[in-house]
């Protein structure tokens, strides 16, 4: 863990929970990793994170900035019908919220979302058979993502309920003609399913560029999904995951622990 993660208290401001400061600053942590990785489209797109002890409340970030210049401080706390908690600087993409509140009001597991449009998610998106097991990441997500049809700009709360059907018990979804979103119980599990996900959708595009792909066998996705420990919290994977790239930014520019 960095030594900025672990020596957080000297920074928070007396108004904030030791809780909410924590998950502001992974939070925070983590939308410079997605600005590190390029998965950034300007200034749209989420993560959002429930904060502990206050399920009905979540972070977001602030409607008009890049994900660059997001900082603990600065991030955006709403409830569930959108309404901004305390004070904030910057208005919240109704978007986000719609999408977002979804899982977060109806999935228990959902403590993280994440949303993407990057180049390679849109277009595995756009294509009819989506992702296909045929490389090792897609195989490691056999059974366990969901689809959902395209409904326009996700600003009706009606879309919803049929988010949280067509996700069932999954972690990680394509929506049609959109991008990637995965849940997860922390960030870095959520992280997780997002690395992976997008890894196979770039394989994919990649593999087929030089023709017709190699499908793995039913009998080997199942198996390889089931040896997937990264997803596992108690392994810890994931957290290591999480954790190194946490470094890697923080080398960079550690103005958003603040």
């Amino acid at each position: 863990m960095s030594a900025a993660l672990s020596n957080e208290e000297q920074d928070r401001p007396a108004h904030v929970s030791a809780a909410e400061w924590h998950a502001r600053r992974e939070l925070a942590a983590c939308y410079r990793i997605f600005d590190h990785l390029g998965w950034t489209e300007l200034i749209f797109n989420h993560i959002t994170l429930r904060i502990p002890g206050a399920e009905d409340q979540f972070l977001i970030n602030p409607f008009g900035l890049t994900y660059r210049e997001v900082r603990a401080s600065n991030l955006v706390k709403i409830d569930l019908e959108g309404r901004v908690v305390g004070d904030a600087e910057h208005p919240v993409n109704r978007a986000g919220f719609v999408i977002h509140s979804a899982f977060h009001e109806a999935v228990p597991d959902a403590k993280c979302v994440m949303h993407v449009h990057t180049t390679a998610g849109m277009a595995v998106a756009c294509s009819r058979e989506g992702l296909v097991d045929c490389n090792f990441y897609s195989a490691q997500l056999h059974d366990h993502l969901a689809y959902h049809d395209f409904e326009g700009i996700s600003l009706r709360p009606d879309e919803k309920q049929r988010f949280i059907a067509d996700l069932g018990d999954c972690h990680a979804m394509i929506l049609r003609n959109h991008g990637l979103l995965t849940i997860g119980v922390d960030v870095a599990q959520a992280l997780a399913f997002m690395w992976t996900l997008q890894r196979a959708c770039e394989v994919q595009i990649a593999a087929r560029a030089l023709g017709e792909v190699i499908r793995v066998p039913p009998s080997i996705s199942r198996q390889a999904r089931s040896e997937a420990f990264q997803f596992d919290p108690s392994v810890g994977a994931a957290r290591m995951m999480f954790d190194a790239l946490v470094r890697a930014v923080d080398a960079t520019d550690p103005s958003f622990w603040t």
